[in-house]
């Protein structure tokens, strides 16, 4: 039987996060150390953006005079208004001038082109840990693995980034936005309807961490954004919190199985990142919450690979079924022609809904 990749809904297993600093730096815990979600675990400087300065075509001079304007040479820092360069009228006074854009250091000056590199200030890059549990590994100058024993929901679709709160759950096939009040602040929404535009506008206002609902309608999410979804979603965009849908698009309620699990969870604090990739390499948006048991626990308890067969319990990923959610009956052996022509392997599931359909394989993830 083919393996496939699924989405998972886990009430125990074992998560192990690599976090990794952009550019080498100074790795601040140790092997075998307990860190919390917000907790610091490397630093680094980030060298500062060189921005070209067109310094002579500004003043309408020729480049092989720029060194006789400057007021700041190579090497210098700047601060931003500080004049860089100025022309004078007679008798010493300024005709025109041309000032730093930024606060930096004055790395080149050309008198080929006329233009002055400006190296703006290094940036300083925190690495936090994201989840809470156990550092298992440390990646000299880079990172750090981060193993924890969790609760684990996979969503189908998400937006904003990496963020924490506690989850508050509310059993509404849809959120009022008046329900959304200032107690929330921080907090992980659970909804297990649909929320709207205006709902994520008030969220949003009031500081909420996230929203992690079962559906939402594409128009809703595209006028909260301000443009369309398209493909270049990644779920890194800055929205000022975190969205993740588990269902999928249109009305929708979160699995019971799901639900279920959020409910048990209410109260607890939550890991949520929104980062969505649906193509090669798929990443899943997905909500992590800790579960501080004693003693080890063995990575090799979550190594097997989970396999698609009878009986298992599957969510549709293309259309005309998106979203839909049902069980597998049947697997067949030989490969079959599609509606578009391509000869693939399918399965056979019936739905939630009592519909039975055939689909490709590739078009379904297993729920665990």
């Amino acid at each position: 039987m083919g393996n496939i990749s699924g989405l998972t809904i886990n009430p125990s297993t074992l998560v192990r996060k690599t976090r990794r600093l952009p550019v080498k730096g100074k790795i601040l815990v140790k092997q075998g150390d307990y860190v919390e979600g917000n907790d610091i675990i490397a630093r680094a400087d980030m060298p500062g953006f060189l921005e070209v300065l067109k310094v002579a075509e500004k003043l309408g001079i020729e480049p092989i005079e720029l060194r006789d304007v400057l007021i700041a040479g190579e090497g210098e820092n700047v601060k931003q208004g500080q004049v860089l360069a100025a022309l004078k009228y007679f008798f010493g006074l300024f005709k025109s001038e041309y000032k730093s854009p930024a606060d930096g250091n004055v790395e080149y000056v050309s008198n080929v082109t006329g233009h002055v590199g400006l190296r703006r200030k290094p940036k300083f890059v925190e690495l936090k840990s994201h989840i809470s549990g156990k550092i298992a590994e440390i990646l000299s100058g880079e990172g750090a693995v981060v193993e924890t024993r969790a609760s684990l929901v996979q969503g189908i679709f998400g937006l904003g980034g990496e963020r924490q709160g506690k989850i508050k759950v509310f059993n509404t096939d849809f959120i009022m936005p008046e329900a959304i009040t200032e107690e929330f602040s921080g907090a992980v929404l659970v909804i297990r309807g649909n929320i709207d535009s205006t709902g994520l506008k008030k969220a949003v206002r009031i500081k909420v961490a996230g929203v992690v609902c079962g559906g939402i309608f594409g128009k809703d999410l595209n006028e909260f954004l301000g443009y369309e979804i398209g493909s270049a979603v990644t779920g890194l965009e800055d929205i000022g919190l975190t969205v993740i849908i588990t269902e999928g698009f249109g009305e929708m309620k979160m699995s019971e199985r799901t639900f279920k699990l959020f409910s048990s969870l209410n109260g607890k604090s939550a890991s949520i990142d929104g980062t969505t990739q649906v193509r090669a390499g798929v990443i899943r948006p997905e909500i992590i919450v800790p579960i501080r048991e004693p003693g080890k626990v063995s990575a090799q308890e979550n190594e097997s690979e989970t396999k698609l067969e009878i009986g298992s319990n599957i969510r549709l990923i293309r259309s005309p079924y998106f979203g839909r959610t049902g069980i597998v009956t049947e697997m067949p052996a030989a490969p079959s022609i599609i509606s578009t022509g391509s000869r693939l392997r399918v399965l056979v599931a019936r739905l939630d809904s009592g519909e039975i359909v055939t689909v490709p394989r590739a078009n379904a993830e297993i729920i665990t």
